[in-house]
């Protein structure tokens, strides 16, 4: 089942069809059989990791009534009723790159103690690619790289995520849509497990592990 992960440039139309109907039908048949082969792979790969079960989620966009979603992901983190009160992993697209990311979004009620566990630990983000990019939205495509904001701008971000309540953090790769479908199977999922393996003290720290 693996070998069906190869991304295609039609993965990624699927962001740019009009209408709710329209595009939550081509996201169901084209990009989440592909979510859920990764939701199953990666769970039992970040349950090996960590020695806690991991359980995959894959996105509904069931609430939405009017505008189609602009991006779609699936979620890993160690409940199976949900993941946005906790940091979690995320493997997810939109119309122009593909997202590996850990990430804290504002619904997480120790979202200001993860944000403190960070920024006393900041130092651990000196391990990160210098390509690997952190944002304080998870709704924006803006994110800002580690080579541009390792020095400045992460811990003003992580302030951030400790102080406004509408805040988030994530930290991780984007893949440009054009990289991303040049990749083979084997490439991408060496990528990812590369990515997840970079993150994980990350995610240690969230977790006060």
């Amino acid at each position: 089942m693996l070998n069906k992960i190869k991304w295609t440039n039609e993965d990624f139309d699927v962001f740019r069809i009009d209408g709710l109907e329209q595009r939550m039908e081509a996201l169901t048949t084209i990009v989440r059989p592909k979510f859920q082969i990764l939701g199953e792979h990666f769970s039992q790969y970040l349950s090996l990791n960590q020695g806690e079960e991991f359980f995959p989620h894959v996105a509904k966009h069931a609430r939405r009534t009017v505008n189609p979603p602009k991006d779609s992901w699936v979620a890993f983190a160690p409940y199976k009723r949900g993941y946005k009160a906790l940091p979690h992993f995320q493997i997810g697209l939109w119309d122009t790159y593909l997202f590996i990311i850990v990430a804290i979004i504002y619904e997480a009620p120790q979202k200001n103690v993860m944000a403190k566990r960070l920024l006393e630990n900041i130092e651990i983000f000196d391990n990160l690619p210098n390509n690997f990019i952190f944002s304080n939205n998870h709704m924006s495509q803006d994110a800002i790289s580690l080579e541009i904001g390792r020095e400045e701008k992460l811990e003003h971000a992580l302030t951030y995520l400790h102080d406004v309540k509408k805040s988030d953090f994530l930290v991780g790769r984007h893949i440009s849509r054009e990289e991303a479908v040049q990749l083979s199977s084997d490439q991408f999922l060496s990528i990812a497990e590369e990515t997840f393996e970079a993150l994980l003290p990350i995610y240690n720290v969230m977790i006060n592990k």
